[in-house]
């Protein structure tokens, strides 16, 4: 289970505060259990790794920058034509009955033509479709990340739900303990109606949280299901220290320029480049070059039939151009300062998750501190209350002093795990 090595190596100590440390440690084992227990009853136990895969796969955003991966690369095929578009059929009739004469004069008139490109538009367009097909798959890569996050947060709040009922379960069982010691002493007169009192109140504001947590586990469990389409709850407790030495968090300039949002935003900088390129290009209609044939039926004339070329070639004008520039160098201003932004987000966030890792490490050992002191002493306080040197309400409130200490403790483990994850993803180390 996830949590047995951790309550083995802090058990096997010698010092006096590690022995003070077991009762929140077994604690600790006992919501590792109930959590090994929560996934076997559903499924064998999920790695990250196969939580962000399944995630992944279950993601309805992948499949739509798939598609327009796809879409992207049949453009850069389609521009690989002779043509810059599809041939013109053209076709005329001439009858000089319609006009009231009927001296047999018929003529037919039809004609085939293409567009041309104009120099170097077909590379220019094909260069802009193989642009965008790169910004997708950039683009999945930024899915991906989030949905690598969203399953760590998913992840944490489930497993933070599990621990929060184990504890309240815990505190219920103690708290049922001092009832029934208080009863025993009212029924021999040895005890006020209060304190009877203050017990109920206490066990059942404990089982009231024992209550929320279980809602909260429901709710939690659902929704990372319903990311990852699969049952359990991963494995946080998989990210430890030796993930960090994995990472190259050191070098931030390393980590900014792999960052799947920079790539993205760079790539749509080059294909806005591209997409100026093209417009520069396409400074005019394309013309048109093709076929014509006339047929005449004009009194048995000999030269009733004749063919020739046609040349079709709009003139440029300002009118059409200049919106074309102007939308142009404004994608081309929009992606630059989108990759600005980008930076200095990925900078912002890198500083953000070295800062949450180390305040993480430092919580974490602060909260088993105050865990294990808090439980130690909610135990020496009861003790005290039985003999009579402490009043029952003092007992109470240690008791749930240790549990709100026992709370925070699972939350700065789960945190420290979850930074570890974090760093491991903002690095590009996704497991």
């Amino acid at each position: 289970m996830a949590f047995h090595p951790l309550c083995v190596a802090r058990c096997a100590g010698g010092s006096r505060r590690l022995l003070a440390s077991v009762a929140v440690l077994t604690i600790i084992c006992v919501a590792g259990a109930d959590y090994g227990r929560a996934e076997g009853s559903m499924a064998a136990p999920l790695s990250m790794h196969d939580a962000i895969a399944a995630a992944w796969k279950n993601d309805p955003v992948r499949i739509e920058l798939e598609t327009n991966q796809e879409s992207a690369d049949a453009r850069a095929k389609a521009a690989q034509s002779w043509f810059a578009g599809g041939p013109t059929l053209s076709g005329e009739y001439y009858d000089d009955r319609i006009s009231g004469d009927n001296h047999g004069y018929i003529t037919w008139q039809g004609g085939v033509s293409v567009p041309l490109w104009l120099p170097g538009q077909g590379t220019a367009t094909e260069n802009v479709a193989k642009a965008e097909a790169k910004t997708a798959t950039v683009r999945l890569d930024v899915e991906r990340m989030s949905v690598a996050v969203r399953v760590v947060d998913a992840t944490g709040a489930a497993i933070m739900a599990m621990r929060r009922q184990t504890a309240a379960l815990a505190t219920v069982s103690a708290l049922r303990r001092i009832e029934a010691d208080v009863q025993r002493a009212e029924r021999s007169g040895e005890t006020a109606m209060s304190d009877q009192q203050a017990v109920e109140a206490q066990l059942a504001q404990a089982r009231t949280e024992a209550d929320m947590a279980a809602e909260d586990i429901e709710t939690t469990a659902s929704q990372l299901r319903t990311l990852t389409g699969l049952p359990g709850v991963p494995d946080i407790t998989q990210a430890d220290d030796h993930w960090l030495a994995l990472t190259r968090a050191n070098d931030g300039r390393w980590v900014e320029d792999i960052d799947p949002r920079v790539r993205a935003t760079h790539q749509a900088v080059i294909a806005a480049q591209n997409q100026m390129k093209l417009v520069r290009r396409s400074f005019m209609p394309n013309p048109e070059v093709g076929v014509d044939a006339i047929d005449q039926g004009q009194y048995d004339s000999p030269w009733d039939t004749q063919v020739g070329v046609n040349l079709r070639v709009p003139l440029p004008s300002a009118v059409t151009n200049t919106p074309q520039e102007s939308a142009a160098r404004d994608r081309m201003a929009a992606a630059t300062r989108q990759e600005v932004e980008a930076r200095r987000a990925v900078r912002n966030e890198m500083a953000q998750v070295r800062a949450r890792l180390v305040a993480a490490t430092g919580a974490r050992s602060n909260a088993r501190i105050e865990a294990s002191s808090m439980l130690h002493r909610a135990d020496g306080m009861e003790r005290s209350w039985r003999v009579g040197e402490t009043p029952l309400i003092e007992a109470l409130r240690a008791r749930t002093d240790a549990y709100r200490a026992l709370l925070d403790l699972n939350r700065a483990e789960i945190a420290w795990h979850a930074a570890v994850i974090r760093m491991g993803i903002a690095t590009g180390t996704i497991p």
